[in-house]
C-alpha cells in the first residue's frame, strides 16, 4: 500500500516544514519532499492540515484497553512505567500483533520498598475494576544485595528499562517506607551493568537528591515541594543538567490529582501543581530534556486524552509549541532508545499523526486528529 499526503505542512519532530509531500509505503515512511516519484494507490489532501510524528507518552500505566484508547488520540507508542507481570504479558503480545492500538515498552514490576508506594494504591484499588491486582505480586528490595537478582527478574520480563521508587509519602500525605539510598545505588547499578537505564520515581528536591546520588537516566517526574520562586528548585535543576538526566513532565498528572485533594486522602496536597510548573520551568531554563509523560491511569489522566492537556500545559508553562511537541515525539524517542520513531524522515516507522491547523502554533490542535497511522496502517475513525 502506497500512500501520498499531498501539501501538508510538516512537524518531523524536531522543525516545522512549510509545506511538503509525504509518501508512505507499507509500513514505512518512503520519502518527505516535493512530488512523488510514481503513483500512489491513496492520496489525501494535507492543505492545511500538519503532519505529526505519532505521540510517545513517557508516562504510563498500562491495563486493558489503554492501548487502543491512546491510539484514537494519536498517541502511538505508551512507555509503561510499571505493569504487574500478568497484565503485562497480554499487553505486550496485544501491541506486538495488532496495529490498531498503540505500541508498548516496558519497566515491567518497579522497584520499591516493602510496604512502600504505590502499594499503598493498590490497596485503595479494592473493589474497583482493578480490584484482581496484588500488592504482594510486587518484588520487593529491602537490601542492596538483593539488586542483581531484582534486575535479573526484570530481564526475564522483558523489562525495556528499569523503574525504582524514592518516595517517603509526604506529598501524598502520608509516612511510606522508603528506599534507601544504598539499595537505590545498588539497582541503579545492577541495572546499568544488564544493559538497562534507569528512570526514578522521585516527587521532592530531597528523593531526587537521592536518585541523582545513585546514577539514574532519568525521573519520572519533576518534584513538587519547592516554591517557583525557590532558588534552590534551579540549583536543583543545574544538577539535573550537568548529570545528563532527562525528567518527564507529567503535570497533567499533578493538576488531576491535586483538585481531587479534597476527596482522596493518598493524593498530592493542593500546592503541588503550581510547584510542579515551577520545577518545570527551573529544568528548562537550565537546558535539561524534557519528556511529556501523563502518568495515564484507567482514572486520570486519561489514556490518549491526557497527552493533549499535557500538551497545553507545557505551552502554558512556558515551553513553545514545538517545545512541547518535540518533547512528545523526538526526545522520548532519543532517550529511550527508539531509533525507529518519533520523528518524520524516510525509512523511519509510519507511525504518524494528521491534525486539522497548525499546532506548532496553537498546541490545542492537536486535539483537531483527521488520521492516524499506526507501523503505516490507517486507523478507522
Amino acid at each position: 500500500m502506497r500512500t501520498l499526503i499531498r501539501d501538508v505542512r510538516v512537524f518531523d519532530g524536531e522543525r516545522t516544514i512549510a509545506t511538503a509531500d509525504v509518501v508512505i509505503e507499507d509500513d514505512l515512511i518512503a520519502a518527505v519532499g516535493a512530488g512523488a516519484d510514481r503513483p500512489a494507490d491513496v492520496e489525501i489532501e494535507g492543505t492545511g492540515r500538519t503532519l505529526l510524528p505519532g505521540l510517545i507518552d513517557a508516562h504510563t500505566h498500562v491495563f486493558d484497553g489503554s492501548l487502543a484508547q491512546a491510539l484514537r488520540y494519536g498517541v502511538t507508542t505508551e512507555l509503561d512505567m510499571f505493569c504487574l507481570p500478568q497484565i503485562l504479558e497480554g499487553q505486550r503480545r496485544l501491541a506486538a500483533d495488532n496495529d490498531d492500538v498503540a505500541d508498548l515498552r516496558s519497566a515491567g514490576t518497579l522497584a520499591t520498598a516493602p510496604g512502600g508506594h504505590p502499594t499503598q494504591l493498590l490497596a485503595a484499588l479494592a473493589g474497583t475494576v482493578l480490584s484482581g491486582l496484588d500488592a504482594a505480586a510486587i518484588d520487593f528490595v529491602s537490601d542492596p544485595a538483593q539488586a542483581p537478582a531484582f534486575v535479573k527478574a526484570r530481564l526475564a520480563e522483558g523489562a525495556d528499562y528499569l523503574k525504582i521508587v524514592i518516595d517517603d509519602g509526604t506529598v501524598h500525605g502520608a509516612e511510606l517506607p522508603v528506599m534507601t539510598a544504598d539499595i537505590a545505588a545498588a539497582l541503579v547499578t545492577a541495572a546499568h551493568e544488564a544493559g538497562l537505564q534507569v528512570v526514578a520515581h522521585a516527587i521532592t528536591a530531597s528523593e531526587v537528591e537521592i536518585a541523582l546520588d545513585a546514577g539514574v537516566d532519568g525521573l519520572a517526574h519533576v518534584w513538587t515541594d519547592l516554591a517557583p520562586d525557590d532558588p534552590a528548585s534551579q540549583r536543583l535543576a543545574e544538577r539535573v543538567r550537568s548529570q545528563g538526566v532527562f525528567a518527564v513532565t507529567t503535570l497533567a498528572y499533578f493538576e488531576a490529582i491535586t483538585a481531587q485533594h479534597v476527596e482522596t486522602a493518598d493524593c498530592a496536597r493542593p500546592g503541588s501543581s503550581v510547584n510542579a510548573v515551577g520545577a518545570l520551568r527551573a529544568l528548562r531554563s537550565a537546558g535539561v530534556p524534557l519528556l511529556a509523560g501523563t502518568d495515564a491511569t484507567p482514572f486520570v489522566p486519561a489514556h490518549g486524552a491526557g497527552m493533549h492537556r499535557e500538551l497545553q500545559l507545557l505551552t502554558e508553562a512556558g515551553l513553545s509549541a514545538e517545545e512541547a511537541l518535540a518533547a512528545a515525539t523526538s526526545l522520548p524517542a532519543r532517550h529511550f532508545g527508539l531509533a525507529d520513531r518519533g520523528r518524520i524522515a524516510p525509512g523511519l516507522r509510519a507511525d504518524l499523526v494528521l491534525v486539522e491547523g497548525d499546532p506548532t502554533r496553537d498546541i490545542t490542535a492537536t486535539g483537531s486528529i483527521a488520521e492516524v497511522w499506526r507501523r503505516g496502517t490507517r486507523q478507522t475513525r
